[in-house]
């Protein structure tokens, strides 16, 4: 209880059993399947802790494909930024985008083994089978009689607490109401979507650190104090290293991908290239005044390289399944200068926005949800760009930020050739689908060539150390009331309660299901 009180609890509601639809990956027209549920608010720890049990979000939603019975498996899949070395295929494209902001210069051709543009289109076309339905199906969705009642109810007597528990554990929340009178999906209507951190870092507590890093921190500090006024939240300048002390490479070692990204460029340059991280969720004024311009570049985006026709790509197409996010902001003393939560990194070319990679930066990751450009600047190769820019601010995020040293680049899909391509950024991992253990992919690759669906880790014996052992403790939010799952379940009388619940239980771990909240109307 005493967490809560400064960080408000995770609110979702689950959508019992599975869904079928299409997949964009095979085109299977109903082979994709998942399980889902409707995030009203989630905090990082928890977003985080999902994430490594195969949870993805898309806008507010939060799906885990069914493993063992989807079409095409998603694993997810993480690189590891501090071991990370750029291979021949990702030189080239960093010297191709060198190229051109020194001398204009448009190279011809791909670079062997770079993967198709629209390959990072497709990387989330299942995506957008979800989102567009979803996005029909919210402007439908009204609050349930009760919540609403539980509403006005509030509204009337702002202050006044006083109200009959049921027993000592049942509390009541006004914040929580307010985060679900959103107008968003609420149990009334069921959504038809289609769509081992080890213990939780305490964010409250501040990592011990030695006097070398409270030097460079402080010096750190005192340089951001001489930045002019109305810079944007973070920019990156090309030609300026992030890091005060960017690995300087020896004569006799290879370029360091800090290097080869922010090697500098003549004073005649061509062009200018600037990278600002924005966050998009509470939208920040920098995020709210590059909104249009941000928004015409998906548009473009979607039409030249989806086929969408111009009516498609709406306004609350964007906002929903790029703009509106589930996390909380939160920004702690020991956590990264721009906090935890959602952002979009924006790359501003000569003054005007050329592609946007959509993150979420966590405890221990920065997680890439989405990435959308201009389709004038495909010739850029912007996908495996980007993807190599987040590495670097990764590593430039883990300077201060000690525990968050990976980057989750969403699912790996050994069955679709377009998607094999995250594969490349290595030394990487896969999550194995039962015990949820990371496992390098070299190691994971054999087996998938036999079977679509794999268990990575090689013990027999293991078992998901995460999984759920005690429902009763699982949280609860009914009636404007907090209570654990073994007070809800006395009074209740649909037999199918239960297995909804078990299944959500099941599916979260019993760590979540006992910080995160689950609205039962």
């Amino acid at each position: 209880m005493a967490a809560w009180a400064t960080l408000s609890p995770s609110i979702v509601e689950y959508f019992e059993g599975e869904d079928f639809y299409r997949c964009g990956y095979c085109k299977n027209e109903s082979g994709s399947r998942s399980n889902g549920m409707w995030a009203h608010s989630m905090t990082v720890q928890d977003y985080q802790d999902l994430i490594d049990r195969g949870w993805r979000r898309s806008g507010k939603y939060v799906y885990k494909p069914v493993m063992n019975q989807t079409c095409c498996p998603q694993y997810t899949i993480r690189c590891r930024p501090l071991q990370f070395q750029p291979s021949k295929s990702h030189k080239k494209v960093l010297k191709k985008m060198l190229k051109f902001l020194a001398k204009g210069e448009i190279s011809k051709g791909r670079c062997e083994d770079e993967p198709m543009d629209s390959a990072m289109a497709d990387a989330v076309a299942g995506d957008f089978a979800l989102i567009n339905k979803l996005d029909i199906q919210c402007d439908l969705k009204t609050l349930s009689d009760d919540l609403k009642e539980s509403l006005e109810s509030e509204e009337k007597k702002k202050g006044n607490n006083s109200m009959k528990e049921e027993s000592n554990e049942l509390i009541q929340s006004q914040d929580i109401e307010e985060k679900l009178g959103s107008g968003e999906p609420s149990h009334s209507v069921k959504v038809h979507t289609v769509p081992k951190p080890g213990k939780g870092a305490d964010l409250s507590k501040p990592p011990c650190r030695k006097a070398k890093e409270i030097r460079k921190e402080r010096k750190r500090l005192k340089l951001m104090q001489q930045k002019p006024a109305g810079e944007l939240e973070g920019f990156q300048a090309q030609g300026h290293s992030p890091s005060l002390f960017p690995p300087k490479a020896k004569s006799n070692q290879p370029k360091s991908l800090e290097d080869l990204i922010f090697e500098s460029l003549p004073e005649s340059a061509s062009h200018k290239l600037e990278v600002r991280v924005v966050r998009s969720s509470p939208p920040s004024s920098q995020f709210k005044a590059t909104f249009q311009e941000s928004y015409q570049v998906y548009k473009r985006y979607q039409m030249v390289i989806h086929k969408d026709p111009p009516d498609k790509p709406t306004v609350s197409q964007f906002t929903r399944f790029l703009c509106s996010s589930p996390l909380e902001a939160e920004n702690p003393p020991n956590g990264p200068d721009c906090g935890y939560g959602s952002f979009h990194q924006q790359y501003w070319l000569d003054g005007k926005i050329i592609a946007v990679g959509v993150i979420d930066i966590l405890p221990y990751c920065v997680s890439s949800v989405y990435l959308y450009y201009d389709p004038d600047y495909s010739f850029l190769s912007l996908g495996v760009y980007s993807a190599l820019r987040e590495i670097a601010f990764t590593r430039q995020l883990y300077e201060k930020t000690s525990q968050l040293s990976y980057y989750y680049m969403g699912f790996y899909i050994h069955s679709c050739p377009k998607m094999k391509y995250k594969g490349q950024y290595r030394p990487s991992d896969l999550l194995c689908p039962e015990t949820y253990v990371w496992v390098p992919i070299e190691q994971c690759l054999p087996s998938l060539e036999n079977s679509k669906y794999c268990r990575f880790n090689q013990d027999p014996e293991a078992v998901d150390e995460g999984r759920s052992k005690e429902p009763d403790r699982l949280q609860v939010f009914h009636k404007k009331a907090i209570m654990p799952y073994g007070v809800y379940k006395k009074h209740q009388r649909d037999p199918s309660e239960e297995a909804t619940v078990l299944q959500y239980a099941g599916l979260v771990g019993q760590a979540c299901s006992e910080r995160m909240l689950l609205f039962r109307s």
